[in-house]
């Protein structure tokens, strides 16, 4: 699914009401019917209904709101904020519709002074002030307002997406002044602010509506931002041919552990065979010797010269991926070997944990790393590979389109909606996973599913966005199995398996 910027979103629309053809206002007026549908479908009419509506398009979709749930018996209160005395076409309409709807318990257009009206645990709120086209913090009365609002226990919706939130970039915006919805019903389309962590607080439960706008603009209009779907990720997963054999199905280099660290070794290798490598070697401290026999027999053992950490370079002519960094150290004979490593491997690589660490702590190497690399950061694993500390989700994942830009490597940045981004600049945002994964060891298992995924033929970018959709759909299986609380990264690579099952079947 594609996401749109707020400029494509209005192009979106008018392309639609040209080409379908329909008039904004009946445009408006589906909008209105699929949100109060969702409205009413979850309240009974016993709620009392407060909708507050401002001067814009957004503002006209509540009034329609307001006016449709009132026909269907519900005890609603409008209030239009004309403060300006300058409402939008459509909202000037849905204004009069409002006006003369007679089911309306009360209709108040407030040009000056503003009674608040009570707001307690029974009242639902429709927001409809402000919609995807500010561009500056709320100020003066509508501020505070939403405080108003934000204070109080009724329950609230806002239509479209909460008003002062702003469709892509929050870094300066002011979140006291940003209504903090308990759901949110966006039309046809994800914004790209909800794909960050620092903005959910805004957007509670989201529903995405679809309001039937042109099928024609979404399909030949280009987006940098995307959000994966199942069937994207089923068509990129390859068969197994039936005269397959492990030769055939690629060899697998894991440069992972360290002593005391033997566990990252061990999650790295289990998920790189599980996700379908025909041979994996991994390459750790002799230390690390005995545990990694008992846990990983089907792996092959490739034992470093130093007792406690990798030390040194190894040959990787054969080998078709590699993954490295997973409880590595930072030791600074280990860096060296890192970006030795690095510089001379032909085959694709997976860099993760430790292994970014030792490269934010040699920024200039950054320069020196092969092109097509991927690189797996957390959030404040990439704040030390850029080498500043990031204003909000935004601008961090801003700065990780510029990297990846500018050294033509992947970076998926971990998290909720992990982003994955390309060379190309363009962003792909996955849709699995769930809380359940914030657990040691989960970063180790993507990094093992990755490589194996390279080591079995995937394009990086492929592998990349199968790899991460993967993992998050085995959490999200095994969550559903035994819960979020409990689940470890192991878990995951146990349902690995099932979540392969799904794509193929």
């Amino acid at each position: 699914m594609k996401i749109f910027t707020s400029t494509q979103i209005r192009e979106l629309d008018r392309y639609t009401m040209e080409h379908e053809p329909i008039r904004s206002i009946d445009l408006m007026e589906r909008a209105a019917k699929a949100i109060t549908r969702a409205v009413t479908e979850q309240w009974s009419s016993r709620t009392p209904v407060v909708v507050f509506a401002g001067p814009g398009n957004n503002g006209g979709d509540a009034l329609a709101v307001a006016r449709l749930m009132a026909e269907q018996g519900y005890q609603v209160r409008a209030y239009l904020f004309n403060i300006s005395n300058h409402l939008s076409e459509d909202c000037t309409s849905n204004r009069k519709r409002a006006a003369d709807c007679k089911q309306l318990r009360q209709f108040v257009e407030v040009t000056t002074e503003f009674d608040p009206p009570e707001l307690d645990s029974e009242t639902l709120v429709i927001d409809g002030l402000f919609g995807s086209g500010i561009t500056k913090p709320l100020a003066g009365g509508f501020a505070s307002l939403v405080k108003y609002i934000n204070q109080s226990p009724a329950k609230v919706v806002s239509i479209d997406i909460p008003s002062g939130l702003m469709p892509e970039d929050n870094s300066f915006n002011i979140s006291a002044n940003i209504i903090r919805a308990d759901q949110t019903l966006t039309l046809q389309q994800k914004k790209l602010a909800f794909m960050f962590a620092d903005n959910q607080q805004f957007i509670g439960e989201l529903r995405v509506l679809d309001i039937r706008l042109s099928q024609e603009y979404i399909r030949k209009t280009e987006a940098q931002y995307s959000i994966l779907e199942e069937n994207d990720v089923r068509a990129l997963i390859k068969g197994r041919d039936d005269f397959a054999h492990k030769g055939s199905m690629g060899n697998a280099l894991v440069i992972a552990g360290s002593y005391g660290m033997s566990g990252a070794a061990i999650l790295t290798t289990k998920a790189c065979l599980r996700a379908g490598a025909g041979k994996v070697t991994i390459h750790t401290p002799r230390r690390n010797y005995a545990v990694m026999q008992m846990a990983v027999p089907e792996a092959v053992m490739q034992i470093d010269h130093e007792e406690t950490y990798f030390s040194e370079a190894v040959d990787a002519e054969e080998m078709d991926a590699i993954g490295i960094g997973p409880g590595l150290g930072q030791h600074e004979t280990t860096a060296i070997a890192l970006i030795t490593q690095l510089r001379r491997s032909q085959c694709p690589i997976v860099v993760d944990a430790d292994g970014l660490n030792m490269l934010a702590n040699h920024r200039a190497w950054l320069q020196q790393l092969p092109k097509g690399i991927i690189m797996t950061p957390h959030p404040k694993e990439f704040e030390r590979l850029a080498g500043t500390a990031c204003n909000g989700d935004y601008e961090r994942l801003k700065k990780a389109c510029e990297m990846a830009l500018n050294l033509k490597v992947y970076i998926l940045l971990k998290g909720h909606y992990s982003a994955l981004c390309l060379p190309s600049g363009k962003v792909v945002f996955n849709s699995t996973g769930n809380s359940g994964m914030a657990t040691a060891g989960s970063g180790d298992v993507l990094t093992g599913i990755i490589t194996g995924l390279l080591a079995r033929g995937y394009h990086a970018a492929d592998a990349a966005i199968v790899g991460m959709y993967l993992h998050g759909l085995a959490g999200d299986l095994a969550a559903k199995d035994i819960g979020k609380e409990s689940l470890i990264a192991g878990d995951i690579i146990k349902y690995l398996p099932k979540a392969f099952l799904r794509m193929t079947t």
